[in-house]
């Protein structure tokens, strides 16, 4: 297996946590960033570097993008896993935090690529690997603006892999469904903060009920499912433009594609007991 220089993101815990330290075993050289550099010291002893990065700071993506290079004149793989859900009505969502999830979960995203295209280009190939979800493919309630941020990756990366593949450079869609991580605690949360005195105050307290009982089962896969993924994308030859890890996430999608849109739609209501 050829080893590479690996660049992920969002590598304090969770998903890329677990993925950062199974592509250091594999032999990889990799560059673990985050905002919480304190929650990946742990890393260290597996051979992982950590770095300081939030990516809606482009003086931290470029300087962490330079170290990379200076270091070892590469970057074969960026996989772009920083991103955060924020659920509430679309109504009760106020602008301001609407624009921060999609300046994390996309533009961040698209900023860090474009900084990194250059030198894999130069290097007549790479590999780009983003981290987006089911919920790029299908709607839920209470979770439009994490859609619209996930939607966006999707035609990001799809766009990206056709212009990106005469340089040699493939992209890769990661689309986990519900993974057993603090991301769903987090989330149910944020729709209690969202829509705590608001006309969807009752159904949305139903909705984080759920998300935090199923969260916090067994009933979900764990992040090692995506990290499984992830090595495959970077270790594959031809990798596939697509992958669905996660316990239920193909049937899902499956579910979403033959389903006629009101009886999708009417299922979603009474999932959280709506009228």
């Amino acid at each position: 297996m050829e080893k590479k220089v690996i660049l992920i993101t969002g590598a304090s815990s969770g998903i890329g946590y677990n993925t950062a330290k199974e592509l250091a075993l594999q032999g990889h050289t990799v560059y673990a960033a985050a905002r919480r550099t304190e929650m990946m010291e742990p890393l260290k002893e597996f051979g992982v570097c950590t770095m300081a990065m939030d990516v809606t700071r482009e003086d931290t993506m470029a300087a962490g993008v330079q170290k990379v290079l200076e270091e070892h004149g590469r970057i074969d793989v960026l996989v772009n896993n920083a991103g955060y859900g924020y659920f509430g009505a679309i109504e009760t969502v106020s602008m301001e935090e609407a624009r921060r999830q999609i300046e994390v979960n996309v533009f961040g995203l698209a900023r860090l690529t474009q900084l990194v295209l250059p030198h894999m280009r130069a290097n007549h190939g790479g590999r780009i690997i983003n981290t987006a979800s089911v919920a790029g493919r299908i709607c839920l309630a209470y979770g439009g603006w994490y859609h619209v941020s996930k939607y966006s990756v999707e035609a990001f990366s799809d766009a990206l892999r056709i212009e990106a593949k005469p340089f040699g450079i493939d992209v890769v869609l990661i689309e986990p469904g519900a993974i057993r991580t603090d991301w769903g605690i987090i989330a149910a949360d944020h729709l209690l903060e969202s829509s705590k005195g608001t006309v969807y105050e009752e159904s949305a307290g139903r909705e984080a009920a759920l998300m935090h009982r199923y969260y916090r089962s067994g009933l979900f896969s764990g992040p090692e499912a995506v990290t499984r993924c992830i090595c495959r994308a970077v270790n594959s030859r031809r990798p596939r433009c697509r992958y669905n890890p996660g316990r239920g996430a193909g049937l899902l999608l499956f579910w979403h594609a033959i389903l006629p849109a009101r009886v999708w739609d009417a299922v979603n209501r009474i999932a959280v007991g709506m009228k």
